[in-house]
């Protein structure tokens, strides 16, 4: 467990290091929430906060503020940032124990703000935070029942964390993959065992499931010299990316350009790409990047949770789909000593 806990905290203060675009955990909040307009919602029941989840108090940083919580008040924030609360209710339930875990995971190893606060609301950082007030500005006409769904989502797996040998794991998570998640290991410097890759039925429903991006060769140089100045980007351009070594679920792992063997994760990094899942083509004398899926790959997919809840997968089938050899169970910070 001790080897499992090192490297898992070397790769979460990667993930923290790492810039936004390379660490785009989060960005499915940003996706449009907008549903075909159709018959009225019959109302949703609130259910009652759980007890566990409400039965203490963590501290969060929201901006240059640190706000005392429950950890049932907190999921509920973090669901309303991280996933549209217009995914099926198992998608959300998936979410919130994701999102539990990945806090108790924090908290058991220390975070990142010491004595001030146990997590905060910058999802380059930790995950990212929606107040109430505001997400039901955002939500309009349906705000009861998307609050209803994401306050349900917590309160319906109340305590339910994801555990690695009695431990809660690095829990991360990503918007959409290329249907097949990553492996730690292809992604970061270190492999953990409950981050394997697996299959993803991303669905047909994922926005810009596939994207372009296109650099004249004057912009391609300018952004590539910066990273790796020893590269030879003389000539056409035609010439400048050679070699290409894919994993076999398509993920770039390594590329070389101008004679320099470049990881897939840090071209994503450089050009700002969606995801390591791309191909090169030069066209009309331009580099075009063509991209499938957006986020690092590794974890839970939240448009793949949203497609096994819709073929009928319950939260915990999800979770464990996602998370390779775990356990689902309540755990509470007393158990961290």
């Amino acid at each position: 467990m001790k080897r499992y806990l090192g490297v898992s905290v070397v790769l979460l203060c990667l993930l923290f290091l790492l810039p936004l675009a390379t660490v785009v955990t989060h960005v499915v909040r940003r996706e449009a929430e907008a549903e075909p307009e159709g018959e009225e919602e019959a109302k949703i029941e609130l259910l009652p906060p759980g007890e566990t989840d409400g039965s203490y108090t963590i501290r969060v940083l929201l901006g240059d503020q640190v706000e005392t919580m429950t950890m049932g008040e907190y999921l509920q924030g973090v669901v309303r940032a991280e996933m549209p609360a217009s995914f099926e209710q198992q998608a959300l339930c998936a979410q919130a124990v994701a999102a539990r875990t990945y806090t108790l995971y924090k908290m058991a190893t220390g975070g990142n703000h010491g004595d001030v606060a146990d997590v905060c609301g910058n999802p380059t950082c930790c995950q990212a935070y929606l107040d109430k007030e505001t997400a039901a500005g955002n939500w309009g006409d349906r705000a009861e029942n998307y609050e209803a769904k994401v306050e349900n989502a917590v309160s319906l797996t109340d305590g339910q964390t994801i555990l690695y040998e009695g431990q809660p794991i690095l829990a991360v998570f990503h918007s959409s993959s290329a249907g097949q998640t990553k492996n730690s290991g292809e992604v970061w410097t270190g492999d953990l065992p409950y981050l394997q890759s697996v299959s993803s039925p991303e669905g047909s429903g994922v926005p810009n499931y596939y994207s372009r991006a296109e650099f004249t060769p004057e912009e391609f140089k300018k952004l590539f010299l910066a990273a790796h100045p020893e590269a030879n980007l003389s000539g056409s351009a035609d010439g400048w990316i050679g070699e290409r070594k894919v994993s076999e679920d398509g993920n770039v792992d390594s590329v070389t350009v101008g004679g320099v063997s470049v990881r897939g994760t840090q071209m994503r990094t450089i050009f700002s790409l969606r995801s390591t899942t791309f191909e090169t083509e030069v066209q009309d004398g331009n580099i075009v990047f063509f991209v499938t899926g957006y986020g690092h790959g590794v974890g839970m997919s939240q448009y793949g949770a949203q497609q096994m809840a819709k073929d009928g997968s319950d939260w915990k089938e999800i979770i464990t789909h996602y998370y390779t050899g775990v356990t689902v169970a309540v755990y509470t910070p007393e158990s961290l000593s």
